[in-house]
């Protein structure tokens, strides 16, 4: 009896301990701000901002000091940085380095505090070139019914404006503002897709193909997710997007010839759109992709519409380095499943694993070059 009771009461403690919430401050000391320049915190977490570089503005304390209090779960991991409202004005701590993010695991009552000297936009700090190799056209501000507006970058191949009979399959990629030019990326570095495209079609490795850089918005993290907001994101890709570039460019429009692709949650929504799309789109590109994690699990989607088998050429990889590695279980967990609904691994899906790789763009820059010729390779 006494040794149920000791169970029972650490149960209840450690009942007690999941469901906790503490106070975390961020504190931040920063000088030579103009009066009208504010201070922003943007990570991971909804409260955070989901990593909107303007969304979550540090209230004034004093001359020089700026400072904001949340409740988090115990047990939440966060991920943050700080910037002036863009990332073009993020915060440095060492010139010309860019930094990490802040990580903090919530355990108790914390003060996070940081003294900030640099930022990007100063002279002293650092910022990205301006550059993209090859054609690109930008098209703003595109309206869907449900969904916030965005940009769309279209990148064209090398010799598509001399060759006016050359007609091309297309790559939908999300996240699209990180995918060409370092100036315009979220976090001043890009995928670098206008490089590797470039050399891979120069040197006869690929056909030519076309990408489309979808912009994401403030509401990324409803956007990629399988929701109501995710679903409408969705169709408005295949309803309205994919007609549009369709009708501009000249593409090749069957699905044998449409990709979509992206990393995180853009892996995740490339998934989806390849399971729930399959008659638009034949390939997908999903790295480090989110398939189930944490309160994620679009497991559940593919177990209960998988009556019939779908056409299509999966890739998917990761690294193995902080997110990465907590993303492991979920890219298992889909993977035998798709093995157990009849999917077979190296013909319908592919999967590469780079252990030293990290969670960001110059890692999926570095590897971008496998599924682009796995699925445009001649």
């Amino acid at each position: 009896m006494k040794v149920r009771n000791l169970l029972l009461l650490l149960l209840f403690i450690s009942a007690q301990t999941l469901g906790q919430s503490y106070r975390v401050t961020f504190r931040v000391e920063a000088h030579n701000l103009a009066d009208s320049e504010r201070v922003y915190v943007a990570g991971n977490q909804s409260a955070l901002g989901n990593w909107a570089p303007d969304e979550v503005a540090l209230e004034r304390i004093g001359e020089s000091y700026r400072e904001k209090s949340f409740s988090f779960s115990a047990g939440t991991e966060l991920r943050f940085k700080f910037t002036k409202g863009s990332w073009d004005q993020e915060a440095l701590y060492e010139k010309g380095v860019r930094p990490e993010d802040f990580v903090l695991l919530v355990q108790r009552d914390t003060v996070f505090f940081v003294r900030i000297d640099m930022w990007r936009d100063d002279t002293t700090g650092m910022a990205p070139v301006d550059s993209v190799t090859g054609l690109v056209e930008y098209i703003r501000a595109l309206k869907g019914e449900g969904i916030r507006p965005r940009d769309v970058t279209v990148w064209l191949p090398p010799d598509y404006a001399a060759d006016t009979t050359l007609r091309c399959p297309v790559l939908y990629m999300h996240d699209g503002q990180n995918l060409f030019n370092p100036a315009l990326a979220s976090f001043g570095r890009d995928w670098q897709l206008d490089e590797t495209s470039d050399s891979l079609i120069r040197n006869g490795i690929t056909v030519p193909y076309i990408i489309v850089g979808i912009y994401n918005t403030p509401a990324r993290y409803a956007e990629y997710r399988d929701n109501d907001t995710g679903q409408k994101y969705m169709n408005w890709l295949v309803k309205d997007l994919k007609p549009y570039i369709d009708s501009r460019y000249r593409t090749l429009p069957d699905r044998e010839n449409t990709a979509t692709g992206g990393s995180s949650l853009g892996g995740l929504i490339s998934l989806m759109l390849l399971w729930e799309y399959n008659d638009v789109f034949s390939k997908a590109m999903c790295m480090s992709p989110a398939f189930s994690i944490r309160e994620i699990d679009y497991t559940q989607k593919i177990s209960s519409t998988s009556a019939e088998k779908r056409n299509m050429l999966l890739y998917i990889d990761n690294g193995g380095i902080d997110l990465e590695s907590l993303l492991q279980p979920g890219i298992d967990k889909t993977m035998a499943l798709l093995v157990q609904l009849g999917y077979e691994k190296e013909k319908d899906f592919y999967w590469r694993h780079f252990p030293e790789a990290e969670h960001n763009e110059p890692a999926w820059a570095k590897r971008a070059h496998i599924p682009l010729t796995l699925f445009f390779g001649k």
